[in-house]
Order: structure tokens, then sequence, then C-alpha cells
């Protein structure tokens, strides 16, 4: 089964499955209420953040993907709404919708030259890192760099990770 992996400046690094994080407070029983388009069932970062106690010297959220070499890293005050998707009914989130789990930040934009845009909603998530600062960050560096990957991977969406096979 798989889990996501809490880690960086936490006081405890925590793994959570499926059914740890439908025990934490902070659900979000259907994304689509604040992510139009979006299925499934989330728990808010918050509730994360609660669980394994952020130290105050982190300003930064880096997540990583299973897939590829994938990593996004964002100011934690950019981040603070985001979602942590994991259910769809009642079983985990698939892999055709980015699971098992699935980073989504309901006000993210489309400029690729913000800390948020849409590659911040990492599909596939795997780790969670708290850091005092920026960390790893293999995001296209500007939009005609977004525009030719996505481009190239057959779909426009900012998937944040090539499709798989």
């Amino acid at each position: 089964m798989a889990v996501l992996r809490v880690e960086g400046l936490v006081r405890k690094v925590c793994e959570f499955s499926l059914d740890d994080l439908a025990a934490l407070s902070g659900q979000v029983p259907d994304v689509t209420t604040l992510v139009p388009g979006r299925e499934g069932s989330a728990v808010r970062l918050a509730a994360l953040v609660a669980a394994v106690g952020v130290a105050s010297e982190a300003t930064h959220l880096t997540l990583e993907s299973t897939e590829s070499l994938f990593a996004a890293s964002a100011p934690l005050a950019d981040v603070a709404e985001g979602l942590v998707l994991y259910r769809l009914g009642a079983v985990s989130l698939p892999e055709t919708l980015g699971g098992p789990y699935r980073f989504l930040i309901p006000a993210a934009t489309g400029s690729s030259s913000a800390p948020v845009d849409p590659c911040v909603n990492v599909k596939f998530l795997k780790v969670l890192r708290f850091e005092a600062g920026m960390g790893r960050d293999t995001r296209p560096p500007t939009r005609q760099a977004h525009t030719e990957l996505h481009a190239a991977e057959g779909h426009p969406e900012h998937p944040s990770v090539p499709r798989r096979g």
C-alpha cells in the first residue's frame, strides 16, 4: 500500500496511509466544491501540518512525485489552502486521476512565473517536505517552456508529470 511521507522541518516525520489520512480532521468530502472539475475526497494541508508539527523556520513546501524526477517547491503561505486528494468514493484515488495521492491548490493560477502555478498540483504525490527556503523544483522556468512541455506530452492541462504509457 502506498504511503505519503511528510518530512523536513517537522517535529515528527510521518508516513500516512489512506486510512491515516481519512482519520485526520480537515476532511473535504467532495473537492468539486473547491476545485470544479476535480473528483474525490481530500484532507486539508493544515491537518497534515498539525499532525506532524511543522517548525516555525519552515518557509517552503517541496512536493515530490513518484513519477520521473518531478518536484515543485512553493512558499508555505501560497500553498496554505492546499488539499491532498486520496480517495474516490470508497477506494483510493486511481492513477488515472493522479493517485493514490495528489496535491491540489484551489487557487493555482495559469502563470508559470508565479510560485504557485498549475504544476504545483502534483500528481502521484509521494513526499511533502517542509524546508527553510526554496527546495528542489524541476518545473519549467518560463511560460514558453511550460507550453512546449505540455504540448509534447499531448495534453495542455499542466499535468506536472508525464502521462503513463
